[in-house]
């Protein structure tokens, strides 16, 4: 496939502001292969995904950013960044104990559904180093106290990790530990996380115990962008399926694993595809 330089941007909503930008493309002999926008007339925002062919552009890949910068960043107080496809996005994988979001993950990398490198997974347990060995990606573990009284030091290691090895976002599948401000800075928007649904109604231990003595009729999952609100971050994906009396405990963790690998894998493959944009703690998601 053909290079492609893709811009994702927002500002306040303004008439020209479409024609203005695809006119530069062209000008300078972009063909350009995608285009997506949509208003928020609640707050008033534009949003725009358009991507472009480089073969023929006149502009110079690393001179693009600086000039869209110059014309429109003031005039249209636009926000944006500009990504190349042939530029592979960088992943770091995050787990504890748990396999399956994990087992999906590198699933989908080796069939090659995904343009994306994975360079290392990371964890706070020795239990899933075998899944990494057949896959045959280095598997880092620091683990962490109960006290939590060596946690600084080891965000501190597995940032150095991140830094040399040039992750570009995160992933947590299923890592039970809450990642600390510091990290969440260095990586605004690109720490992905999955979870049940349940919360607030189901808190602690065993949540689907709780679902099920309850008597829930439908369980979910959401993945999200990480913030310093804990679960409270940019929505990337959710979904929901049906259960009745007949489920037990069991099936329900079984279902809900299903949905938590789905969900987890559709926001990967968004963000890998650079089709999300985050505004006031929302996602905009482009088709």
């Amino acid at each position: 496939m053909k290079s492609t330089a893709i811009l994702l941007l927002h500002c306040p909503d303004k008439q020209g502001i479409i024609s203005e930008i695809t006119k530069f493309i062209t000008d300078n002999q972009g063909n350009i292969v995608y285009l997506d926008q949509y208003v928020d007339h609640e707050d008033g925002v534009f949003f725009m995904r358009l991507e472009w062919e480089l073969a023929d552009f006149m502009i110079p890949r690393d001179k693009i950013e600086d000039i869209i910068n110059t014309l429109y960043r003031t005039r249209y107080h636009l926000e944006f960044n500009i990504y190349f496809s042939d530029e592979k996005p960088r992943m770091a994988i995050f787990v504890s104990k748990m396999s399956h979001c994990l087992y999906d993950l590198l699933a989908r990398y080796k069939a090659g559904e995904w343009d994306v490198e994975i360079p290392c997974i990371i964890s706070n347990h020795e239990t899933l180093r075998y899944i990494a060995e057949q896959f045959d990606i280095p598997y880092y573990v620091w683990p962490i106290e109960k006290d939590h009284s060596n946690k600084d030091e080891v965000e501190t290691k597995e940032m150095e990790l991140l830094k040399k090895e040039k992750i570009t976002f995160i992933v947590l599948a299923r890592y039970m530990q809450i990642i600390s401000e510091r990290m969440i800075e260095t990586y605004p928007n690109h720490i992905i996380n999955i979870h049940h649904s349940f919360l607030p109604a189901f808190i602690g231990s065993k949540p689907y115990h709780q679902a099920w003595e309850r008597g829930v009729k439908i369980i979910g999952a959401t993945s999200h962008y990480v913030t310093s609100e804990l679960d409270a971050g940019p929505i990337i994906e959710q979904d929901v399926t049906r259960i009745s009396h007949k489920d037990t405990p069991h099936s329900l963790i079984m279902k809900g694993k299903d949905l938590e690998k789905i969900v987890l894998s559709r926001a990967v493959t968004k963000h890998i595809e650079r089709k999300i944009l985050t505004y006031n703690n929302k996602t905009i998601i482009f088709s």
